[in-house]
């Protein structure tokens, strides 16, 4: 089983738990601390990988880290990662988490790329015509890509929508090139 489907599963199984449970806000605060303390620990994230380290030893470590933050049942589930050999996996299974959150709360993640920073305003309206182009509440990660001479990009999942000017000018080369114009 590919890693991207085993993280899913482990994520969609702690989603349901968590919801039946009623731990869903305290689940999700512990799996956010969680990925914070591993992505600043290139040392943590390494020894949870490392087929070298038994299960058992991943357990203690997870346990020595996260025992007192994460909560019992946090735990439970990242005992039973170590258990399945799937504790070098939990960044991808925080990961999935969220964007199974996101899924069932209908918020979208949007990147925005645009030649000149946007003012608030600008910002603003184009996160409310996203949102209704979506249909659901958005989530924009803005950053400047001067290249694009002008006008916005916008990544919605695997669709691009490209209103820059350096796209337009390259469709009109394209077109001139083809003797269209």
């Amino acid at each position: 089983m590919s890693s991207v489907i085993a993280s899913r599963r482990y994520a969609s199984a702690l989603l349901s738990a968590a919801e039946e449970g009623q731990f869903l806000e305290e689940a999700t605060e512990a799996l956010n601390n969680i990925k914070e303390t591993l992505d600043h620990s290139r040392d943590l994230a390494h020894a949870l990988r490392s087929p070298l380290i038994n299960g058992d030893k991943k357990k203690h470590i997870l346990e020595a880290i996260f025992g007192e933050s994460a909560g019992e049942k946090v735990m439970i589930f990242l005992m039973l990662l170590a258990q399945k050999k799937r504790a070098g996996q939990i960044p991808e299974i925080v990961n999935e988490f969220h964007k199974l959150l996101d899924e069932r709360n209908g918020v979208v993640n949007v990147d925005v790329k645009s030649a000149v920073k946007l003012s608030d305003e600008q910002a603003k309206e184009l996160v409310n015509k996203l949102a209704s182009y979506t249909g659901k509440k958005v989530r924009a990660k803005m950053s400047l890509q001067e290249d694009l001479l002008g006008g916005v990009t916008v990544k919605i999942g695997d669709t691009i929508i490209d209103g820059s000017v350096s796209h337009q000018l390259q469709m009109m080369k394209q077109s001139l090139m083809a003797g269209k114009m």
